[in-house]
């Protein structure tokens, strides 16, 4: 993601109805596990890393860029400065592993999946988010440094060759995937915006009832994972 996409999202995600919900999916996701050392792959703004402190991890935040790391830096982050397909941290050493909307952009997918299983720990979970679906393709894609877009099975056969379980897939934001896709078709650059009040209200208020609906099994923009060492 280049800087300027960066500092964007970091001006908007606190209140934009996206990084909203999901952080409340990551926060679901926690339930049930025992707080530890977390790496949040791909930090960014930094939202998901402060969700893992809310929880009681120990998180620290992974950034490849200067940028992305500086951003981390003036929240209030620890976080270091890396390779996600060469992580600067010792083999077995996390408990938690997060990479939401991270995979998409590295050529070699496989490679970041085999380095998150030499860091954790044999007890450990790894949680993905992932775009999903390469009809949605468009220069939306482009301009934040994708290199794909998901299907179940492809994701699923990445996770399975880099040595991991897949334990629960689901796909998220259903009811807006004819929105996306209207307006992906028209799409000229990224759609990372700071919406209007009203229009970010309704537009949270349409993915928090996924939370309500059997939605999960259906086509969706994204796709979130929970996956164990094998």
């Amino acid at each position: 993601m280049e800087a300027a996409e960066v500092r964007k999202l970091a001006a908007v995600e606190d209140r934009h109805w996206w990084y909203a919900e999901r952080r409340h999916l990551l926060r679901r996701a926690l339930r049930g596990l025992t707080p530890g050392r977390a790496l949040d792959i791909g930090a960014a703004g930094g939202g998901n890393t402060r969700v893992l402190r809310e929880g009681g991890w120990r998180p620290v935040a992974l950034e490849y860029t200067a940028e992305g790391s500086q951003v981390a830096q003036e929240r209030g982050l620890a976080v270091i400065r890396g390779d996600a397909t060469k992580l600067p941290l010792d083999t077995d050493s996390m408990d938690l592993i997060v990479a939401f909307d991270v995979l998409e952009h590295i050529e070699d997918d496989l490679s970041a999946v085999e380095e998150v299983r030499r860091v954790l720990k044999a007890s450990g979970t790894f949680l993905i988010a992932v775009p999903a679906d390469p009809a949605l393709w468009s220069a939306h894609d482009t301009a934040v440094g994708h290199v794909r877009r998901y299907t179940r099975s492809g994701l699923v056969d990445v996770l399975t060759r880099g040595g991991f379980e897949v334990e629960d897939i689901t796909s998220w934001m259903v009811l807006l995937r004819p929105a996306v896709l209207l307006r992906r078709r028209g799409s000229t650059g990224s759609d990372l915006d700071d919406p209007h009040p009203v229009v970010n209200t309704v537009l949270r208020s349409v993915v928090v009832a996924e939370r309500f609906l059997p939605t999960g099994r259906l086509p969706g923009v994204s796709l979130l994972v929970r996956a164990r060492p094998r």
